[in-house]
């Protein structure tokens, strides 16, 4: 199941994003360029002048435009947030199980601690070893043999008691902490269709086209005004790329960890 869950598919736009932005920009200046040349061929054979065409196309492209790129940008910053509302919700949970930990004897209670330390341990290097897919999934594996070890532990433990609470209380608790380990690690891999990307990439190039002939009626480039308009469409792609892959660019969800890492402090050595 861990192979399945960690995959490096996912991941690879993250991989080839400054190639794939590197390409936007290159592939937007060249749109430009042709735009500004079939607008030149426009008014040189007297088809009229730019202005009768533009806001019958261009208007309603640009619109189109805009709202994909506040769709990507909007969908990635929820997913974002929930990734870090997951970490919390993790911390929580073993916390929860831990303190419930109390309700068996001492005996089994001191070794199921003991397991739960080395459990946060691993829960919390799994993802600090993120991009090393092999390390991650190999962490993760150990995470989940503990988890094993934890449930077989305290369900032994619980049979033990003579007071109905501490099967009542604790089993559910750690069915909680084991359930969240699932929803993190598919949080992780939940992107959207490569479609989308493709879409918001073949419009940037169209909108660099309808940019480039509208700049036909003037003798001379702006330089400044191309410059700042591929750069803008290429920063906030960046940005959205940047946002889909908490783990591994500039945008991270790794001050989260610092809950988690509170959690396991509160355990002691």
């Amino acid at each position: 199941m861990a192979v399945i869950i960690f995959n490096h598919a996912p991941m690879a736009l993250f991989y080839f994003s400054l190639p794939v932005i590197v390409g936007l920009a290159l592939g937007m200046f060249l749109m430009m360029e042709l735009g500004r040349g079939v607008g030149r061929w426009h008014l040189r054979t007297g088809r009229g002048s730019i202005k009768d065409w533009l806001g019958v196309v261009d208007g309603p492209i640009f619109a189109i435009f805009g709202l994909l790129i506040a769709f990507t940008f909007s969908s990635a910053i929820s997913r974002f947030d929930d990734r870090r509302k997951l970490i919390v919700e993790e911390a929580n949970a073993i916390g929860t199980a831990y303190l419930r930990l109390d309700l068996l004897a001492p005996p089994d209670r001191n070794d199921l601690q003991d397991k739960f330390r080395k459990y946060v341990d691993s829960r919390l290097k799994t993802y600090a070893l993120f991009p090393d897919m092999n390390a991650v999934l190999e962490e993760y594996c150990h995470s989940q043999l503990l988890q094993s070890q934890i449930w077989s532990g305290a369900v032994a433990a619980a049979g033990k008691t003579s007071t109905p609470p501490a099967s009542m209380l604790l089993l559910p608790a750690l069915n909680s902490m084991i359930d969240i380990t699932t929803a993190r690690t598919a949080a992780t891999q939940f992107h959207p269709p490569l479609i989308i990307y493709g879409m918001l990439f073949i419009m940037s190039l169209v909108a660099a086209l309808l940019a480039g002939y509208q700049m036909a009626s003037t003798a001379k480039r702006s330089w400044l005004h191309m410059t700042l308009f591929i750069l803008c469409i290429t920063l906030a792609s960046y940005v959205i790329l940047d946002i889909e892959y908490p783990r591994l660019g500039f945008i991270r969800v790794d001050s989260a960890d610092s809950i988690l890492k509170d959690v396991r402090d509160s355990f002691g050595q």
